[in-house]
């Protein structure tokens, strides 16, 4: 069929080839519901290039779990490239990997590197997608990707990496269905009904091509899986059967294979289905046009018959060493060989969690449990241990906590105390990440008592920094420096240098409260030994603390640079919990800058992803908190509320003086119980060890008590010791100098006249019209006169020539809401939520929804 109303298409990915070929490196992502003919583009781009331009194919395969960095071998194996060899050099560490593979592709001068049917990708290609995507601006590298636009987990997650690409490296071009006139137009030219094609295809590239190959008279297939049939039924017998045997084996089926499979006969066979259409012959291999028409076939067997040939295709392809285990697993699993479930799927899920494809890990392991009720106790508990590490790395800590209770009562019944106690260990971490503290503090003296009771080892030192941490975030310096010690003494002792890091992390971050530079070297220690020795939890543990440490001490520029180093390090290896975890932060840390629309974007990607830990949510909640709270929305007592509720199962500091600060700010501006949070502020004053750390306490303290003594502010990050001691014009400036234009305003409060007037400008251009509002009242209490009365949105919106509807629009996309949560928010359509921000767009003069947000807050609008 000939390609019609693609131009566009080819034309823009022909300019990011050029690109490419300058030295501009672009990813390019071709998306498209199932048929559309996202393939046929690709082919057609590729028949167009240059002689001189290395290209490398690759494709994903719809197996029951996938196979763990697929495409890289694929593209290795063309680029030839020894890639097993360059992984047992490396040890499988990922980054390692990814950056020779880069180098072997950018020796190829200009290259086009293709990746096909991403949405079933695994998650080590997908980060190896990122790891591209990340770097890939300075190289002379193409990577062209196509996608389905369904609403699937796999779309999801394709979504999901490449937001983590930076926005100028990647281009999405959408392929539409063919238009009713270019239907009509390979109609004519095939003498058949135009029409009624198009109303059976709806512009469905391939289901149009099926029709169009359908015979020419009679009544048209109801579905492309009829049509498929249609023309598989003219096959001979033994092509049939030859048609059905490829059907079982996604994506493609080696020459050899089916040599095995189907003997001598196979190559007429497979000649008659390529005759007629329904196979392609690569040379080594044979496939579906398409793999619509593959699943038509596949799902036309009976059970027993798709067992069968399952069977046989597992057993050809456990002829030749080289294919990958998931592969096998797959056939395996569809011909329900449990022997060969059982023995190959906890290898599956070894090699895919080498490989950092935690996701495909736990689909394995939960596929060798299904049927391991004839194991032995210890294999059985061997898989619920290495499931529940796997369920806890993804964030689905609550399986992993079920799974580590299953091994535990297997660990009992065999009495090996010391697995036992490790997994108590284990249960207290998962305890913890759930916001059980009292859970977790239970688990980790178990998993002590228990482990001492046997001799000395990894595990016992493991349980010692694991108290030593749970003690670190209590802020109970003795237990940690003493626990921590232990498992330090120990982990040296055992040459355990992952479990070092573990406890000087634990140690350094405690150093905050005694000696900062000392607890800041303990910490950049932990974190070299992590990075050195690939232990990559370590290592996003290690970037956590040390970021927050730096924003406890008020220093912005550390802080933002251990922040995108390890929110980097979390992509690229794809550790969502610590991620999330950090982009909280760096919401925080945004909120300081005056960059209200970016930390409230940041904060949101975390508290609406429903997988997210509550402990992950945390740092996001402050920062909506504090934004909505400034902003006037009442949505921020839910936010509230959500944040008190994780005082009641422990009540840690870190989590303890944010709170505190977020009631202080509501009861300042008459929201909230100003007796409340100074409880809360004095609270949080006696759990730690020195009021050095939190001088924002204080502050807030005198901003509701301004007679109120500022006690001790020795050791205070310098804004709040000039603050607390009455210089405001060194802390307002300080504040400046730093880029926090909210706490520059408030300390500029404690000024003259012209200080509180520019303090309240401040707040105008913020956007913060609840504190403005609430510092006109303070100017007039003390008797300034002339105040500005801030403008009038009603005004405002008439000049703009926006309707009440389009202003409520414009005030959601303020506060960072996406379309969807509009539509939820207004209980309105995503459709007419379109309407109305390209409404607002237009009468703003606006090209995004930030701009459109900056000109309402610059014009007085929100």
């Amino acid at each position: 069929m000939m390609l019609l109303e693609r131009q566009p298409q080819l034309q823009q990915m022909d300019a990011m080839l050029a690109d490419a070929i300058g030295g501009r490196g672009r990813v390019v992502v071709v998306l498209g519901e199932a048929g559309a003919g996202k393939t046929a583009l690709v082919e057609a781009f590729a028949s167009r290039l240059d002689d001189g331009l290395t290209m490398l194919r690759s494709a994903c395969e719809d197996l029951s779990i996938p196979d763990p960095l697929g495409p890289l071998h694929d593209l290795a194996r063309d680029a030839h490239w020894e890639l097993p060899r360059a992984m047992d050099d490396r040890q499988v560490q990922r980054l390692p990997l990814f950056s020779e593979a880069l180098d072997v592709f950018e020796a190829k001068g200009p290259c086009l590197l293709v990746i096909e049917d991403l949405q079933w990708a695994d998650d080590a290609t997908l980060d190896f997608v990122r790891f591209l995507g990340r770097r890939i601006a300075n190289t002379r590298i193409l990577l062209l990707m196509t996608a389905r636009t369904d609403r699937s987990e796999g779309q999801m997650r394709v979504r999901r990496a490449l937001g983590e690409i930076p926005a100028g490296n990647v281009v999405r071009i959408d392929v539409p269905l063919l238009s009713e006139s270019a239907v009509l137009s390979l109609a004519a030219t095939a003498e058949r009904d135009g029409e009624a094609i198009y109303r059976a295809s709806a512009g469905n590239a391939f289901f149009v091509t099926e029709l169009l190959a359908a015979e020419g008279d009679g009544a048209l297939p109801a579905s492309v899986r009829d049509a498929v049939l249609a023309r598989a039924e003219k096959l001979s017998p033994g092509a049939r059967s030859m048609l059905d045997a490829v059907s079982v084996f996604p994506r493609r089926a080696d020459a050899w294979a089916l040599s095995g499979l189907c003997g001598i006969a196979a190559a007429g066979q497979l000649a008659e289905c390529v005759a007629n259409g329904l196979l392609e012959d690569f040379g080594d291999g044979y496939a579906f046009r398409h793999e619509i028409a593959r699943t038509a076939i596949e799902m036309a067997l009976t059970p027993s018959k798709r067992r069968e040939y399952n069977e046989r295709a597992l057993s050809a392809l456990r002829e030749n060493p080289q294919v990958a285990t998931a592969r096998l697993v797959h056939h395996a699993v569809e011909a329900q060989n449990l022997d060969v479930v059982r023995e190959l799927a906890p290898t599956a899920a070894r090699e895919a969690s080498r490989v950092g494809a935690h996701r495909d890990a736990v689909g394995y392991y939960q596929v060798a449990l299904r049927y391991a009720e004839i194991l032995p106790v210890e294999k059985r508990a061997e898989l619920y241990e290495g499931h529940a590490f796997e369920c806890h790395l993804i964030g689905r800590v609550e399986a992993a906590m079920e799974a580590q209770q299953q091994a535990r009562l297997l660990r009992q019944a065999l009495g090996d105390r010391v697995k036992e106690g490790d997994g108590l260990r284990c249960l207290s971490r998962f305890a913890y990440l759930l916001g059980d503290r009292e859970t977790a503090d239970r688990f980790g003296a178990q998993a002590v008592e228990l482990l001492e009771t046997a001799p000395d080892g990894p595990e016992l030192a493991m349980a010692y920094s694991n108290l030593s941490q749970l003690a670190m975030l209590a802020e109970r310096l003795e237990d940690t420096l003493m626990l921590g010690g232990k498992a330090v003494e120990l982990a040296e002792r055992l040459n355990r240098p992952d479990i070092l890091c573990h406890a000087l992390n634990n140690v350094g971050a405690a150093g905050q409260w005694l000696d900062f530079a000392k607890g800041r070297r303990d910490l950049a220690r932990s974190l070299g030994i992590a990075l050195s020795g690939n232990f990559q939890e370590h290592a996003a543990r290690a970037f956590t603390n040390c970021a927050c440490v730096e924003m406890n001490r008020l220093n912005f520029k550390e802080a933002s640079s251990l922040l995108e180093r390890g929110i980097g390090y979390c992509v690229d290896n794809d550790l969502a919990t610590w991620r999330d975890y950090m982009r909280g932060v760096q919401a925080q840390l945004l909120l300081r800058y005056g960059l209200w629309d970016d930390a409230a974007a940041v904060a949101h990607e975390v508290v609406d992803d429903e997988a997210t830990t509550p402990l992950v949510r945390y740092p996001s909640l402050v920062a909506l908190a504090r934004l909505r709270i400034r902003r006037g929305d009442p949505s921020a007592e839910p936010i509230v509320e959500e944040m008190r509720r994780f005082l009641d199962k422990g009540m840690e500091l870190q989590r303890l003086v944010p709170f505190a600060e977020v009631m202080a700010e509501l009861a300042w501006l008459g929201e909230g119980d100003r007796d409340e949070a100074l409880h809360l502020i004095a609270l949080a004053e006696g759990l730690a060890p020195t009021r050095a750390v939190f001088g924002g306490l204080a502050a807030w303290r005198r901003l509701l008590l301004p007679e109120s003594d500022p006690g001790e502010t020795d050791g205070m990050a310098e804004p709040h010791r000039l603050q607390l001691i009455g210089d405001w014009r060194a802390a307002a400036a300080l504040w400046a100098r730093m880029g926090a234009p909210f706490e520059r305003a408030l300390t500029l409060l404690q000024g003259d006249e012209a200080a509180q007037r520019e303090a309240l400008d401040i707040f105008e251009a913020l956007g913060a019209r609840p504190v403005a509002q609430h510092v006109r009242g303070l100017l007039r209490q003390s008797g300034v006169g002339r105040i500005a009365r801030g403008p009038r949105q009603a005004t405002r919106a008439n000049q703009a020539g926006l309707t009440q509807r389009q202003m409520e629009v414009l005030q959601l996309i303020e506060r960072g809401f996406s379309n969807k949560k509009i539509a939820a928010h207004m209980a309105i359509s995503p459709k007419t939520v379109d309407h109305h921000v390209s409404a607002v767009l237009g009468k703003l003069e606006a090209v995004s929804r930030g701009e459109a947000a900056a000109a309402a807050r610059a014009s007085g609008l929100v």
